[in-house]
């Protein structure tokens, strides 16, 4: 998942008392923005050069689709329990254990050429950022007073959005002009680079007791939770039926050449969305939450209705990153809001719930492409939008209110 809140990272008072009297850390926090870069572009990347990686390794297009699947699977299932583990540890040595698993993880992937070790390699990604995505918010917020705790987030969180609009379309290029692996291997020395500027500039914080687990279920009693994270599960499960297979489904159009240049205008525009929502959202959020499901749905038709030509699948993907951009920050806000006290067990579901639906669209992806072919792409992700647009409407007490606390 690229952009959720981590779970359990609520600011401890002395951190806070520590920060006091300084000001942005920008070389600290922007080690970290290159830290969620390398999460977030590790996470995508398969996307943009699915076509070339599944020849290489011998597989079918839908089979190599679940390199995709089996990282979200692996984030799924370690976050909470890994994060719970390491509660104790320092932040500096834990980030830095991360990282290193990234580096691994990717060299794994560029040299491998068993589908079986692939899998393997991008397994331990998904584990290294279920740590990651569980560590980086709260530690931006421990290396500053409060004032400027949200600029801190802010900044590090750019990581998610360059990693779309820039990091995809430049390893999709790079694929295309030379090998996908060389990629990934560049994603590996871009870890080594981060860990040494970690090291370097990141200060280190103490560990802290773990959350109870008990609270995780808890949360879901909490009235406004459960509409939140029924429309993060298929909000992230629409999505990633067409984004995971992206790269196919231009093949399929004849425009697999062209899958850089759509994924950049899907990158650009989904940090036209982010900014669009750090704007609006205090007292838009239910609003922006709808607008951004019919824009999704708005490029899904065109997607399906329109895709004889190439000049409306740029309009898509546009319309797509617009909608999609400020998805995240917007479920992320609406659960912290309906979970109030409960709000880290809340959080803990979303990021649960987020890779398990990433893990879902890449199979549901690959039965498609199998059993209907990519043209069935656009309209499943007009199917699953139905309920999203339905629960987000009628949640107008608790989970989207028309008028935020």
């Amino acid at each position: 998942m690229s952009t959720q809140s981590p779970v359990g990272t609520t600011t401890a008072p002395d951190d806070g008392e520590q920060a006091e009297g300084r000001g942005l850390p920008v070389l600290a926090l922007l080690a970290l923005t290159t830290a969620v870069f390398v999460t977030s572009l590790t996470e995508t990347l398969p996307a943009g050069v699915l076509p070339a990686m599944s020849a290489d390794l011998g597989v079918g297009e839908s089979a190599a689709g679940q390199s995709v699947t089996i990282y979200a699977i692996a984030t799924a299932l370690t976050a909470i329990p890994l994060t719970a583990a390491t509660a104790a540890w320092r932040r500096r040595r834990l980030l830095l254990t991360a990282m290193v698993a990234f580096a691994v993880a990717n060299t794994v992937t560029a040299l491998s050429s068993a589908y079986p070790l692939t899998m393997a390699g991008r397994f331990v990604a998904g584990v290294a950022a279920g740590l990651a995505w569980a560590l980086l918010a709260g530690y931006a917020r421990r290396m500053v007073p409060v004032p400027l705790q949200g600029r801190a987030i802010a900044l590090v969180m750019t990581g998610i959005p360059v990693a779309l609009s820039l990091g995809v379309p430049a390893g999709t290029f790079v694929g295309r002009v030379s090998d996908w692996r060389v990629a990934f291997l560049a994603m590996s020395v871009l870890a080594v680079v981060v860990i040494g500027w970690i090291a370097a500039a990141v200060p280190d914080h103490p560990g802290r007791r773990p959350e109870g687990r008990t609270r995780v279920l808890g949360a879901l009693s909490v009235p406004g939770v459960p509409p939140v994270l029924f429309v993060t599960l298929l909000f992230v499960l629409a999505h990633t039926v067409l984004y995971a297979y992206v790269a196919t489904f231009l093949d399929h159009l004849g425009m697999g050449n062209s899958t850089d240049l759509v994924l950049l205008v899907f990158g650009v525009t989904s940090v036209l969305s982010i900014w669009i929502v750090g704007a609006r959202i205090h007292h838009r959020l239910r609003a922006l939450t709808i607008g951004s499901a019919l824009l999704v749905a708005a490029a899904a038709a065109v997607l399906g209705l329109l895709s004889g030509t190439h000049p409306p699948v740029y309009v898509a993907a546009a319309l797509w990153g617009l909608g999609w951009g400020g998805v995240p920050t917007l479920l992320q806000t609406a659960v912290g809001d309906a979970g109030g006290e409960q709000a880290d067990a809340a959080q803990a579901m979303l990021v649960t719930l987020w890779n398990v639906a990433m893990a879902a669209g890449g199979v549901i992806g690959g039965l498609l492409l199998d059993g209907i072919g990519a043209g069935s792409f656009p309209w499943t992700v007009l199917v699953l939008l139905v309920p999203v647009l339905g629960v987000v409407v009628s949640a107008r007490s608790h989970g989207f209110p028309a008028r935020r606390g």
